[in-house]
């Protein structure tokens, strides 16, 4: 079963703004697709983006917008 986590403060939110944008800036779309496509479409931001902040945090901009644009390649997810 998938964990749905919510934000719960502003380091989460902050980060999550961030992953948005850069992912948007990488495939040249508008931020709004991006948060679809990680919200409604898929559900990566609350099981996968939220949860895994404080280690994805510590990673590098290109590896964590690689490796979550990996994973909605892996689920199919287009933007």
């Amino acid at each position: 079963m998938l964990n749905h986590t919510k934000i719960s403060n502003s380091n989460e939110l902050e980060f999550t703004i961030f992953v948005i944008e850069n992912i948007a800036i990488r495939l040249g779309r508008h931020a709004e697709d991006v948060y679809a496509a990680l919200t409604e479409k898929s559900g990566i931001l609350s099981d996968y983006i939220v949860p895994g902040y404080e280690v994805l945090h510590t990673q590098s901009k290109d590896y964590i917008v690689d490796d979550i644009i990996s994973l909605m390649n892996e689920r199919g997810i287009d933007v």
